[in-house]
């Protein structure tokens, strides 16, 4: 078994690294699988769609800037009528 931390070559029942004294009892990292990766983006997908779609509706029931102001008839003529 290599170490990890130096790669010097140690016994496979060793527990600790003969040079560094590293332990080597330690589990290996955790590495996701493809099923990890489809369910955390279908996740993330689905949370940013409704975040869309909420923004989306809570716009629309805002009033639109046009119908706020006030435009003094002298400053359209030609929309008069």
């Amino acid at each position: 078994m290599k170490c990890p931390n130096c790669t010097q070559d140690n016994k496979e029942s060793a527990k600790a690294c003969r040079k560094c004294g590293r332990d080597l009892v330690i589990p290996p990292a955790w590495f996701p699988d493809f099923k990890w990766h489809a369910k955390t983006l279908g996740i993330l997908y689905a949370g940013i769609v409704v975040f869309y779609l909420g923004v989306t509706f809570a716009l629309r029931k805002l009033p639109k800037p046009y119908q706020l102001r006030q435009i003094p008839p002298q400053l359209t003529p030609w929309l008069k009528g």
